[in-house]
Protein backbone atom coordinates (compact mmCIF):
# COMPACT_ATOMS: atom_id res chain seq x y z
CA UNK A 1 0.00 0.00 0.00
CA UNK A 2 1.06 3.62 -0.56
CA UNK A 3 0.17 7.32 0.75
CA UNK A 4 0.89 10.07 -1.26
CA UNK A 5 0.42 13.89 -1.53
CA UNK A 6 0.39 16.79 -4.16
CA UNK A 7 0.86 19.02 -0.71
CA UNK A 8 4.32 17.87 0.00
CA UNK A 9 6.83 15.16 -0.53
CA UNK A 10 7.69 12.25 1.63
CA UNK A 11 10.36 13.74 3.80
CA UNK A 12 10.04 17.18 2.39
CA UNK A 13 8.87 20.87 4.34
CA UNK A 14 5.25 20.88 4.82
CA UNK A 15 3.94 24.41 3.16
CA UNK A 16 2.58 26.89 5.40
CA UNK A 17 -1.16 26.56 3.81
CA UNK A 18 -1.42 23.13 5.74
CA UNK A 19 0.08 24.64 9.40
CA UNK A 20 -1.94 25.85 12.12
CA UNK A 21 0.52 28.95 12.28
CA UNK A 22 3.03 30.23 10.42
CA UNK A 23 6.17 32.41 11.51
CA UNK A 24 5.70 35.95 11.82
CA UNK A 25 9.00 38.38 11.95
CA UNK A 26 7.26 40.70 15.18
CA UNK A 27 4.84 38.02 16.90
CA UNK A 28 6.77 35.07 16.01
CA UNK A 29 4.10 33.24 14.97
CA UNK A 30 0.46 34.44 12.96
CA UNK A 31 -2.68 32.16 12.35
CA UNK A 32 -2.38 29.92 8.95
CA UNK A 33 -5.06 28.90 6.62
CA UNK A 34 -5.33 25.17 8.57
CA UNK A 35 -5.54 23.42 5.65
CA UNK A 36 -5.99 19.17 5.64
CA UNK A 37 -3.33 18.62 3.05
CA UNK A 38 -4.12 16.35 -0.07
CA UNK A 39 -3.57 12.93 0.22
CA UNK A 40 -4.14 9.58 -1.84
CA UNK A 41 -3.52 5.98 -1.58
CA UNK A 42 -3.62 3.17 -3.91
CA UNK A 43 -2.51 -0.89 -3.58
CA UNK A 44 -4.71 -1.56 -0.75
CA UNK A 45 -4.72 -5.26 0.09
CA UNK A 46 -7.73 -7.47 -1.25
CA UNK A 47 -9.89 -7.67 2.24
CA UNK A 48 -9.77 -4.30 3.18
CA UNK A 49 -13.36 -3.02 4.69
CA UNK A 50 -12.20 0.38 5.65
CA UNK A 51 -9.62 3.21 6.33
CA UNK A 52 -8.13 4.83 9.68
CA UNK A 53 -5.65 7.74 9.07
CA UNK A 54 -3.78 9.04 11.85
CA UNK A 55 -1.31 12.39 11.83
CA UNK A 56 0.97 12.85 14.83
CA UNK A 57 4.14 14.98 15.35
CA UNK A 58 6.53 12.86 17.00
CA UNK A 59 8.93 15.57 18.33
CA UNK A 60 6.97 17.30 21.06
CA UNK A 61 9.31 18.59 24.03
CA UNK A 62 8.28 16.07 26.91
CA UNK A 63 8.74 19.18 29.75
CA UNK A 64 6.84 22.83 28.66
CA UNK A 65 9.01 24.49 30.60
CA UNK A 66 10.50 26.61 28.14
CA UNK A 67 7.78 26.34 25.42
CA UNK A 68 7.69 29.73 23.56
CA UNK A 69 9.31 31.59 26.49
CA UNK A 70 11.20 34.78 25.25
CA UNK A 71 15.35 34.72 25.89
CA UNK A 72 14.92 30.71 26.06
CA UNK A 73 14.92 27.65 23.97
CA UNK A 74 13.64 24.14 23.92
CA UNK A 75 16.52 22.28 24.03
CA UNK A 76 17.10 19.55 21.60
CA UNK A 77 18.14 17.06 24.11
CA UNK A 78 14.71 16.73 25.62
CA UNK A 79 12.86 14.35 25.21
CA UNK A 80 9.84 13.89 22.91
CA UNK A 81 6.28 13.05 22.75
CA UNK A 82 3.21 12.39 20.55
CA UNK A 83 1.36 14.82 19.67
CA UNK A 84 -2.17 14.54 18.29
CA UNK A 85 -2.87 16.20 14.84
CA UNK A 86 -5.88 14.25 12.99
CA UNK A 87 -7.40 11.06 13.90
CA UNK A 88 -10.28 9.68 11.29
CA UNK A 89 -11.79 6.53 11.23
CA UNK A 90 -14.49 4.60 8.96
CA UNK A 91 -13.03 5.55 5.88
CA UNK A 92 -14.86 3.26 3.32
CA UNK A 93 -13.17 1.07 1.15
CA UNK A 94 -14.27 2.90 -1.99
CA UNK A 95 -12.62 5.76 -0.92
CA UNK A 96 -9.00 6.44 -2.04
CA UNK A 97 -7.68 10.47 -1.71
CA UNK A 98 -8.72 13.43 0.40
CA UNK A 99 -9.01 16.97 -1.37
CA UNK A 100 -7.16 19.68 -0.18
CA UNK A 101 -8.76 21.28 2.49
CA UNK A 102 -12.14 18.86 2.52
CA UNK A 103 -12.23 18.10 6.07
CA UNK A 104 -10.24 21.37 7.12
CA UNK A 105 -10.39 24.83 6.32
CA UNK A 106 -9.38 27.67 8.76
CA UNK A 107 -9.13 27.65 12.39
CA UNK A 108 -12.42 27.35 14.72
CA UNK A 109 -11.59 28.77 18.25
CA UNK A 110 -13.49 26.98 21.23
CA UNK A 111 -13.24 23.75 19.55
CA UNK A 112 -14.57 22.12 16.15
CA UNK A 113 -17.01 19.54 15.39
CA UNK A 114 -17.15 15.87 15.68
CA UNK A 115 -17.09 12.98 15.60
CA UNK A 116 -19.00 13.02 12.17
CA UNK A 117 -17.35 13.15 9.07
CA UNK A 118 -17.75 13.32 5.45
CA UNK A 119 -17.92 10.04 3.71
CA UNK A 120 -19.50 8.61 6.79
CA UNK A 121 -16.41 8.53 8.61
CA UNK A 122 -15.58 9.76 12.32
CA UNK A 123 -12.82 12.17 13.49
CA UNK A 124 -11.56 11.92 17.24
CA UNK A 125 -10.36 14.64 19.21
CA UNK A 126 -6.97 15.89 18.49
CA UNK A 127 -4.45 17.16 21.14
CA UNK A 128 -5.12 20.74 20.97
CA UNK A 129 -8.06 19.98 23.12
CA UNK A 130 -5.75 19.26 25.86
CA UNK A 131 -3.40 22.18 24.80
CA UNK A 132 -5.92 25.03 24.87
CA UNK A 133 -7.51 23.70 27.95
CA UNK A 134 -8.27 26.73 30.79
CA UNK A 135 -7.52 29.05 27.59
CA UNK A 136 -10.39 31.82 27.41
CA UNK A 137 -10.42 32.00 24.15
CA UNK A 138 -9.69 28.65 22.59
CA UNK A 139 -10.66 26.35 25.42
CA UNK A 140 -13.04 23.45 23.43
CA UNK A 141 -12.98 20.33 22.08
CA UNK A 142 -11.15 19.85 18.96
CA UNK A 143 -12.14 17.00 16.37
CA UNK A 144 -10.66 16.63 13.28
CA UNK A 145 -7.45 18.31 11.79
CA UNK A 146 -5.65 21.24 13.09
CA UNK A 147 -2.27 21.46 11.28
CA UNK A 148 1.37 22.15 12.81
CA UNK A 149 2.12 24.62 15.69
CA UNK A 150 5.59 23.40 16.79
CA UNK A 151 7.23 25.99 19.66
CA UNK A 152 8.97 28.82 17.58
CA UNK A 153 11.91 28.92 20.21
CA UNK A 154 12.28 24.91 19.64
CA UNK A 155 15.66 23.63 18.78
CA UNK A 156 14.89 20.74 16.51
CA UNK A 157 12.81 20.36 13.72
CA UNK A 158 9.34 18.49 14.18
CA UNK A 159 8.35 15.70 11.83
CA UNK A 160 4.29 15.09 11.42
CA UNK A 161 3.73 11.35 10.07
CA UNK A 162 0.42 10.68 8.42
CA UNK A 163 -0.25 6.86 8.56
CA UNK A 164 -3.16 5.02 6.59
CA UNK A 165 -4.50 2.29 8.13
CA UNK A 166 -6.48 -0.56 5.74
CA UNK A 167 -8.60 -2.58 8.29
CA UNK A 168 -10.19 -6.23 8.19
CA UNK A 169 -13.48 -4.25 9.63
CA UNK A 170 -15.81 -1.69 8.47
CA UNK A 171 -16.17 0.20 11.38
CA UNK A 172 -13.12 0.79 14.25
CA UNK A 173 -14.31 -0.18 17.46
CA UNK A 174 -14.18 3.11 19.49
CA UNK A 175 -17.00 5.61 20.61
CA UNK A 176 -17.54 9.36 21.61
CA UNK A 177 -14.78 11.38 22.30
CA UNK A 178 -12.47 9.27 21.13
CA UNK A 179 -8.06 10.03 20.83
CA UNK A 180 -5.27 8.51 18.79
CA UNK A 181 -4.01 5.87 21.15
CA UNK A 182 -7.84 4.82 21.73
CA UNK A 183 -7.75 4.11 18.09
CA UNK A 184 -4.25 2.50 18.09
CA UNK A 185 -5.44 0.13 20.29
CA UNK A 186 -9.11 -0.58 18.92
CA UNK A 187 -7.11 -1.54 15.35
CA UNK A 188 -4.71 -4.25 16.94
CA UNK A 189 -5.24 -7.18 15.57
CA UNK A 190 -7.37 -5.83 12.68
CA UNK A 191 -4.16 -4.36 10.59
CA UNK A 192 -4.08 -5.51 7.06
CA UNK A 193 -1.41 -3.41 5.89
CA UNK A 194 -0.06 0.42 6.57
CA UNK A 195 1.78 2.68 4.55
CA UNK A 196 3.05 6.58 5.95
CA UNK A 197 4.24 9.99 4.74
CA UNK A 198 6.17 12.49 6.89
CA UNK A 199 6.67 15.81 6.96
CA UNK A 200 8.56 18.28 8.36
CA UNK A 201 7.98 22.22 9.67
CA UNK A 202 9.24 24.51 12.20
CA UNK A 203 8.46 28.26 13.27
CA UNK A 204 12.17 28.77 14.61
CA UNK A 205 13.91 31.11 11.90
CA UNK A 206 17.20 29.40 13.04
CA UNK A 207 16.09 26.19 11.30
CA UNK A 208 15.32 28.03 8.13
Amino acid sequence: MKLESSSFGDNQRIPGAYAFAVPHAGDHVALSSNHNPQLSWSDAPAGTQSFVLICHDRDVPSKGDDVNKEGRSVPASLPRVDFYHWVLVDLPASVNAIAEAEFSDGISARGKAGPEAKHGARQGLNDYTAWFAGDKDMDGKYFGYDGPCPPWNDEIMHHYVFTLYALDCARCEVSGAFKGPDVLKAIEGHMLAKASLTGSYTLNPKLG
